[in-house]
């Protein structure tokens, strides 16, 4: 019986201990041969490359034959305005957590100012910046992971067309359903190489960028970890537990495993989509919530950024010797923080906009500020990701418990 149950786990769990063996292999090899890992690191990119090839095709099927399919084109509209207020509410609670973690152990020392070379910025207007992030002027451009938004809001076109176009659009839905089922095998095949991808893309991060976790970016680096720690493991139980109660947190912390550690090792939230996606239907989330919620979350929803942006804040106000406790300061930065949710790209170090943003709204200059706030971008960006990219998956836990009743979870039908 016993050797039954063990293999019966080990079935189960046959991948996720593949995963982590790979990525604890992964590690040991960056701290023993340190920058010389960086021989393994195409095998990471590889496997990254892949999955952000299937990525736009898989949004786009996933997205636009979850709304072609709605029975009733009035529920669309509720269910994106409790994703935008979920999404809204996340990130204004982990930016206060953030300030406190802050205020309650401040940064006080001095921040080696290094010469990082960064993105150019064009000057244009707040119009055609708008038109720039929902929009592109050629179909083409509309297949690249920088138009995400773009991307999504033509899928959302396609669904809506394919919804109202009754009879004559139902073999177009079909096909939509038939791509949709067809992209995650492609990345459930994709996902097999994971062990491999992740183990190389680990030792990369482990053998390149751990030496500086223990430089002049020790203390802000170390409250950071600490606190988004703090976060993800209390506050996402909870939301969690919100959403389905004792079941609801089993349920999270049983499925998120996956989804974590690709978060963690790709630095990427778009990268993650696929993991979300087959975590949140084992999680028994109704399709259309959670083909909506995952896919809108990686570019629009962002707790650790919205933390990452207050560390940032607290570090160039260290180096200028400017006081942050001041209630006005305070807003502006959860007000940035909330701005950098929404036009961050899901991609690794996804552009600078947001300590662009920071450094123009209080007035530091950018030459001695923006290289400091890119260095802990940089290194904060596993533990970020994982916040943006698994809290994608316990908001579609906390849309469904407002959208579907506190039941939920024993509706099987939904999914």
């Amino acid at each position: 019986m016993k050797s039954t149950k063990s293999s019966s786990i080990l079935k189960n769990y046959s991948s996720i201990l593949l995963l982590l063996g790979g990525i604890f292999a992964g590690s040991i090899l960056g701290l023993v041969f340190g920058k010389g890992v960086e021989i393994i690191k195409p095998l990471g990119d590889i496997f990254l490359n892949l999955l952000f090839t299937a990525i736009i095709p898989l949004v786009f099927f996933t997205i636009s034959s979850s709304i072609a399919n709605l029975k009733q084109t009035e529920k669309l509209g509720k269910l994106f305005g409790i994703v935008i207020g979920v999404f809204l509410t996340t990130v204004i609670i982990s930016a206060i957590i953030m300030i406190i973690g802050v205020l309650l152990f401040p940064v006080h020392q001095d921040i080696v100012l290094s010469k990082v070379a960064f993105e150019t910025i064009e000057e244009s207007s707040v119009g055609s910046q708008i038109t720039q992030l929902v929009t592109v002027n050629d179909f083409y451009e509309i297949l690249s992971r920088k138009n995400m938004l773009a991307l999504i809001l033509f899928s959302f076109l396609i669904g809506f067309s394919t919804l109202h176009s009754g009879e004559k659009g139902k073999d177009f839905a079909r096909f939509l359903d038939s791509g949709n089922d067809v992209m995650k095998k492609l990345l459930h095949l994709i996902m097999k190489t994971a062990p491999i991808g992740l183990g190389a893309y680990f030792a990369y991060q482990v053998g390149v960028f751990g030496p500086q976790l223990f430089g002049a970016y020790a203390k802000p680096l170390a409250l950071y970890y600490a606190v988004c720690s703090f976060y993800f493991i209390v506050f996402f139980s909870l939301y969690a537990f919100f959403a389905g109660g004792s079941q609801g947190f089993k349920i999270f912390w049983k499925n998120n495993i996956t989804p974590a550690l690709t978060a963690v090792g790709t630095c990427s939230s778009i990268a993650t989509i696929p993991a979300n996606l087959e975590a949140a239907e084992q999680m028994n989330i109704p399709s259309h919530i959670r083909n909506l919620v995952v896919p809108l979350g990686a570019p629009l929803h962002k707790d650790g950024s919205s933390m990452s942006s207050i560390v940032k804040i607290a570090v160039i106000f260290a180096m200028f010797g400017k006081d942050l406790t001041d209630p006005y300061t305070i807003l502006i930065a959860i007000s940035i923080t909330i701005v950098v949710s929404v036009v961050e790209g899901g991609i690794p170090n996804g552009g600078y906009i947001g300590e662009i943003l920071a450094i123009t709204v209080y007035g530091f200059p950018m030459e001695q500020a923006l290289p400091a706030a890119m260095i802990i971008g940089t290194l904060v960006d596993p533990i970020a990701t994982l916040l943006n990219a698994n809290g994608d998956l316990v908001c579609a836990m906390v849309v469904a418990r407002i959208s579907e009743g506190k039941k939920w979870l024993l509706n099987k039908s939904n999914t």
